[in-house]
């Protein structure tokens, strides 16, 4: 072994600046939240030390961050909410996917109203994706109208959505993005 990849094994302790780059390239890199971003930097102490006199200020970083604009928890959470949406996944799903990035309530509400007003339109993208309901070929018998409950469900969708559209015959919806009025009440 040489000297070299000796000294590429052992990476050298952070400071203030080593800590403050890595904080600038993980976020240049990434959509993050403040939480994530703090999780991060404690990690890499971890893995590498501290090296300065004084404790680490990794919450006055993460915020300094924030202040300046490169991280924002409302847009992460907003675009999470529809990149989630958009794959067929239900409003449950992407709650857990914003409390997982550590987004507060207040931060997260514009997501949570986005995948309200976006049930039926995400429900039908996932019918369509995994071609059951009115995106099957044909139809499906009692134990795999189950099966594609089941699956609507872990996907986070309501109960009663999953349902009604499950119930929908095979063809009758040709654009998951424009449903029609086969949906009332709450979800339309």
């Amino acid at each position: 072994m040489t000297a070299r990849t000796a000294s590429r094994k052992t990476p050298r302790p952070l400071d203030e600046a080593r800590l403050e780059e890595l904080a600038l390239a993980y976020v240049g890199r990434f959509a993050t939240t403040r939480a994530k971003l703090a999780s991060y930097l404690a990690r890499k102490l971890r893995e590498r030390g501290w090296a300065a006199p004084r404790a680490p200020a990794t919450e006055a970083l993460v915020e300094k961050l924030a202040g300046l604009g490169y991280v924002d928890d409302a847009a992460y959470a907003l675009a999470k909410a529809r990149s989630l949406g958009s794959r067929g996944y239900g409003r449950r799903r992407v709650s857990q996917a914003l409390r997982q990035a550590g987004v507060g309530e207040d931060d997260g509400r514009a997501a949570e109203d986005n995948a309200r007003a976006e049930a039926v339109t995400a429900a039908l993208l996932f019918a369509r994706r995994k071609r059951i309901g009115p995106f099957a070929l044909e139809k499906t018998d009692p134990r795999d109208r189950e099966r594609s409950l089941a699956a609507m469900l872990r996907a986070g969708h309501d109960f009663a959505l999953a349902r009604r559209v499950l119930d929908l015959a095979p063809g009758s919806i040709d654009d998951p993005r424009d449903p029609g009025n086969f949906l009332s009440g709450e979800y339309r």
